[in-house]
């Protein structure tokens, strides 16, 4: 129970990676408040969960109103304050420089970019009073490298990356900790939607050749929620099965001999 008597704020917890992380948040001892677009959706996670643990806050990162709003409803659900933030809602579809439209262009920005910034904007200054608290940002490993097609995708997780630096740099000494999350390929419905069924061949860019489970992802997360991590920020931390230690020279001479 390493997050008892902590609140946590969850973004984009409907499906997927941020279902997970709210449901081990919980089992961890956490009391949270899951944001999200659909409230069908919300309610599957909720599904389960003590009802004294979890609130449902349906609305948009996109939304400056919303994010006022998620915010205010976490602070009353718990109390008067909020420890932990997770931005976890994004948006990925295909597209290359010459070939994405200008409105998915700005919608990328909108969600996995100013959603965060907002929402960090509107939770820092409780932590601050509170003195301290943490900010997991799920990025992926496309902030890192090119991911073909990707070009809104891997633009928008970069500047995320890059946001949480900088509020570790700025907010440090307010014990205000800021960490990024690098998943590589992770088996959920926004991937399966994406590009289908996957086969082991799918998988020659990863030494552990296979994707992960959405609960792979969730315990990196509690360990930066709670106070075990009480001196690790500005981090960037790749949950990939280790795919970007891994060449594309490689890779195709891989693929060639099989």
């Amino acid at each position: 129970m390493k997050l008892q008597n902590k609140v946590a704020l969850i973004t984009g917890a409907g499906t997927g990676i941020g279902a997970a992380i709210a449901k081990r948040f919980v089992e961890d001892g956490a009391k949270i408040v899951i944001m999200g677009r659909r409230k069908e959706k919300l309610e599957e996670t909720a599904a389960g969960l003590p009802a004294d643990s979890v609130k449902i806050c349906q609305g948009d990162v996109a939304n400056a109103d919303d994010v006022k709003r998620a915010v205010a409803e976490t602070l009353e659900f718990g109390g008067g304050k909020i420890d932990v933030l997770v931005n976890c809602a994004g948006v990925n579809f295909p597209g290359s420089v010459t070939t994405i439209d200008l409105n998915d262009w700005n919608r990328f920005f909108a969600i996995n970019v100013n959603g965060p910034f907002m929402l960090m904007r509107e939770t820092i200054p409780h932590m601050q009073k509170a003195g301290g608290g943490s900010i997991i940002n799920i990025a992926s490993i496309g902030g890192l490298v090119c991911l073909s097609e990707r070009v809104g995708y891997c633009t928008t997780k970069a500047a995320l990356i890059m946001l949480t630096k900088q509020a570790a740099r700025d907010f440090g000494a307010d014990n205000i900790r800021c960490n990024v999350v690098c998943p590589g390929f992770v088996l959920t419905p926004m991937t399966e939607d994406h590009f289908g069924s996957m086969t082991e061949d799918a998988f020659l860019g990863s030494p552990m050749k296979r994707g992960a489970t959405p609960d792979e992802i969730t315990g990196i997360c509690s360990y930066l929620a709670s106070d075990d991590a009480s001196y690790t920020t500005g981090a960037v931390i790749t949950v990939d099965g280790g795919s970007t230690v891994i060449d594309g020279f490689e890779v195709g001479i891989i693929a060639a001999s099989k």
